[in-house]
């Protein structure tokens, strides 16, 4: 299903980043995926108190909502991570690396918010995706 989907990793005048690609740009059908939380099929908090099983719960999310619209994370463009602390940023760097290569990083933001909407959520993270008509 992939490509369109241009990454343009250090435009000039604009210094390298080593987690994630600058500019991404792509033709086609976009693929909106709401901040997906650590909850099962059930609504169950998965991993409570950490943050590598809840990174890993909210990559499955965003891959079976990526799936339910006909996409892939090779679609991908964009990630968001608001998380409740940066020190997480590990475990969801490693949780995206079993979905998405290094060479295909999307483009990314974090960003560290006071609170989630429940306490026991550590992290919520957004997608975007460009799909080939």
């Amino acid at each position: 299903m992939s490509e369109p989907i241009t990454r343009i990793p250090a435009p000039d005048g604009v210094a390298p980043a080593a987690a994630y690609t600058h500019v991404v740009t792509g033709s086609g059908r976009l693929v909106a995926v709401s901040g997906q939380l650590p909850l099962d099929e059930n609504g169950t908090l998965v991993g409570p108190d950490d943050p590598g099983a809840q990174a890993r719960q909210v990559f499955e999310n965003i891959r079976r909502c990526l799936a339910a619209a006909g996409a892939t994370f090779e679609d991908v463009v964009k990630l968001t991570f608001f998380v409740t602390d940066m020190a997480y940023l590990p475990a969801i760097r490693a949780a995206r690396a079993a979905h998405i290569p290094d060479d295909r990083l999307p483009a990314a933001s974090a960003v560290q918010v006071a609170a989630l909407v429940r306490p026991e959520y550590l992290m919520e993270i957004e997608a975007y995706a460009v799909v080939a008509e």
